[in-house]
C-alpha cells in the first residue's frame, strides 16, 4: 500500500530529469514550474509591498534594468541557439532595485529578480553589474528553485505546496529561491551558486561585457569581508570561486559555440 501511495504521489507531480544549459548537469525536478513561476509572482509582489523600492526614473533603478535586460536577452539568444527555449516559458523578467544597505541580490523562479543598492555600491561598472545580474538570471534559467525545492521538501510536502499557495507555502519558496540559507542544503546549494557563475559568465560574454571583470567583483566582496566562512555560507569561498571563474574564463567560448 504504501508503494502505490508513493507511486501515486510521484505520479501527482511533474517528475523531470532535464539538462542544465551550459553545464549540462542532469537535474530532477518535482514540482511543475508554472506553479513555481505563479507562487513567486505574488510573493515577490508581497516582499516589494514591503521594501524600499527605487522608482524607474532613478538612476540605479535604469541602470540595473539596462543591464539585466541585455543579460537576458544575450540568455534567449543562447537558449534559442540550443533548442531550449522551453525553459523559459511562462517567464515574466522583472528587475527592481531596493534601496537596502544589504549586500545582495536574487532572483525568483519566472525571472523576478531583486538588486540592493548595498551591492551596487561594489559593482562600480557595468562590468561587475553583469557579473551580479548573469549569475542571478542563470539561477532562474537553470531551475535552481525548483530543483531546491524537490530535493530539500520531499514528495509529500511538495504534493501539499501544489495544493495551496499558504503564507507557509510562500515562506518556503523565498527560502529554496534563496533568500536564506540552511546548513543541511549546503553542498547541493553551493553547487548551484557555482553553476551560476558559470552559466551567468556565458551571458555576460555574449551580451558584449568582459567576463574577466567577475575576477574584480568577487575580489571586491572578498575584500568587502560581505563572506561567511563557506562551511557556515551557500556560497563558495571567495577563494574558491575566483579560482573557478579564472578557470572557466578561458572555455566561455567553447560553451557558446
Amino acid at each position: 500500500m504504501k508503494r502505490i501511495l508513493f507511486i501515486a504521489l510521484i505520479s501527482a507531480l511533474v517528475v523531470s530529469c532535464a539538462k542544465v544549459p551550459v553545464t549540462k548537469r542532469k537535474q530532477l525536478k518535482l514540482l511543475p514550474e508554472s506553479k513555481l513561476i505563479n507562487m513567486s509572482q505574488t510573493a515577490y509582489m508581497e516582499f516589494l509591498a514591503s521594501a524600499k523600492v527605487l522608482p524607474a526614473s532613478d538612476a540605479r533603478a535604469k541602470r540595473v534594468t539596462k543591464v539585466g535586460n541585455q543579460i537576458k536577452e544575450a540568455a534567449m539568444a543562447y537558449l534559442g541557439k540550443h533548442n531550449q527555449t522551453k525553459r523559459i516559458e511562462g517567464f515574466h523578467w522583472l528587475f527592481t532595485t531596493v534601496d537596502d544597505p544589504t549586500v545582495n541580490a536574487w532572483c525568483m523562479p519566472g525571472g523576478l529578480v531583486v538588486v540592493y543598492t548595498g551591492i551596487l555600491e561594489l559593482a562600480e561598472t557595468d562590468d561587475e553589474l553583469a557579473t551580479i545580474m548573469g549569475h542571478e538570471i542563470a539561477h532562474a534559467i537553470a531551475r535552481h528553485g525548483n530543483e531546491r525545492m524537490s530535493q530539500g521538501l520531499g514528495v509529500q510536502v511538495a504534493l501539499g505546496v501544489l495544493q495551496g499557495t499558504t503564507s507557509e507555502d510562500k515562506q518556503q519558496l523565498l527560502y529554496y529561491a534563496g533568500v536564506g540559507s540552511q546548513l543541511g542544503m549546503l553542498k547541493f546549494s553551493r553547487t548551484h551558486e557555482t553553476e551560476s557563475d558559470k552559466i551567468g559568465l556565458v551571458y555576460m560574454k555574449m551580451a558584449g561585457y568582459n567576463p574577466g571583470k567577475a575576477v574584480v567583483f568577487w575580489e571586491k566582496m572578498a575584500a568587502d569581508g560581505a563572506s561567511p566562512p563557506e562551511i557556515l555560507s551557500t556560497h563558495p569561498s571567495d577563494e574558491r570561486r575566483i579560482k573557478d571563474i579564472k578557470d572557466f574564463i578561458p572555455k566561455i567560448d567553447d560553451y557558446i559555440n
